[in-house]
Formats: C-alpha cells, structure tokens, sequence
C-alpha cells in the first residue's frame, strides 16, 4: 500500500515523513488552502526529495500546471477541482495524473469511464474541494468497477489502519494521509505517520 502525505511545506519536516514511509509527498497550488504551498521550498529543495512529488490543482489552466510541474520537479498533478475528461486526458500526455472525486451515498461512479487517468482519489464530498477532516463511508468503494489504481482520502487517522487493511478491493493502492497526522497545518507529525505504516502491515 503505497502511503501519500499532502500538505506539506517545510524542508526538514518533509524529510522526516519520507524517513517514516511516505512514498508521494504532496504540495497544494491551491491559494485558498490553509497548507497553500506558496514556494515554500526551493527548486534545489525540490529536486533533492527522494519521494514522489505530487502537486494539488483546484481549476487551474493546464499551462499554470505543467509551469509548476517544471519549475518544482513534479511528478504527479492531483486535480481537486472540475477538470473535464478532455483536460485531464490532454494534460496526462505531459505528466502522470490523479482525478480526484469527491465521494457521498449519491456519488455516481458511473462518471469515471470517462476519464482517462493513471489513478483516481476518493475523498470525502465537500464544497472546499477536499481538506474537510471527515471520512467517507469506504463501503461505497464497493461500486467501483474500473480497472483504474485509486488512493483513499479524507479525515483518515491511526484508528481506521485496521479498517482500511481489511478493504478487499485491488484497485485500491494507497492511502492519502493529510489533517490528523498534523500539529498544525502544513506540519506532519513523522511517528505518526511511521506508526500508520505499521499498522498498515
């Protein structure tokens, strides 16, 4: 189970959360986000993290996309927003990306087989475009039926470990850590995370 930590703006924090585990490390280019990354680090910084870099999008113009996966030495785009089929699709000829969804009892997951992604992530519905702190009912993954790897997101903390590890669902290939393994926004708590892990096994 592959562990991505989001949220993150601080160097040697950073570091700590990939020496606990972490195998993507996530930044938000989203301003009206309590862990906006705001060139917190360096391009140097940057290219030295030996984790996969992930950036997080809400509606943004696929150019403002790729100058940032170029300029920060991303790996991954994760879009949070409304972005079409076709956006994804044309933006996934440059860069590996993650859609991701927004996941309630009336969630339709018959609208997936049109988009063509490397993965999707199932986060808890809101309105403020993921970072609610609630987890979703992951019974519902149930309905999944595509072929597409998918993370789990949202409100995710130590107690759901055991939970999420009894998921017989084999799309499912990650955990997106973010709110309850933090001190305060942006700051991630490392032997949280690493206790996660381990729980996870």
């Amino acid at each position: 189970m592959k562990i991505k930590v989001c949220g993150l703006r601080n160097y040697e924090n950073i570091s700590n959360v990939i020496i606990a585990g972490a195998d993507h490390v996530g930044f938000i280019f989203y301003k009206h986000s309590p862990r906006y990354f705001d060139e917190a680090l360096t391009f140097d910084e940057m290219r030295t993290i030996k984790a996969k870099k992930v950036g997080v999008f809400v509606n943004e113009s696929s150019y403002s996309v790729l100058d940032k996966v170029a300029h920060y030495d991303l790996d991954l785009v994760q879009l949070h927003g409304n972005e079409s089929p076709e956006y994804c699709e044309e933006l996934g000829k440059y860069v590996e990306t993650i859609k991701a969804f927004g996941i309630s009892q009336d969630f339709d997951f018959g609208v997936l087989s049109n988009y063509k992604v490397d993965y999707f992530l199932f986060d808890t519905a809101t309105s403020l475009h993921g970072g609610s702190g609630r987890k979703f009912d992951h019974s519902l993954l149930q309905k999944y039926d595509l072929n597409i790897p998918f993370f789990i997101s949202g409100g995710i903390s130590l107690e759901h470990s055991q939970s999420i590890k009894q998921l017989s669902i084999k799309q499912l290939v990650g955990v997106d850590l973010n709110s309850k393994f933090e001190s305060y926004p942006g700051m991630k708590e490392a032997s949280k995370i690493k206790q996660f892990i381990k729980q996870l096994q």
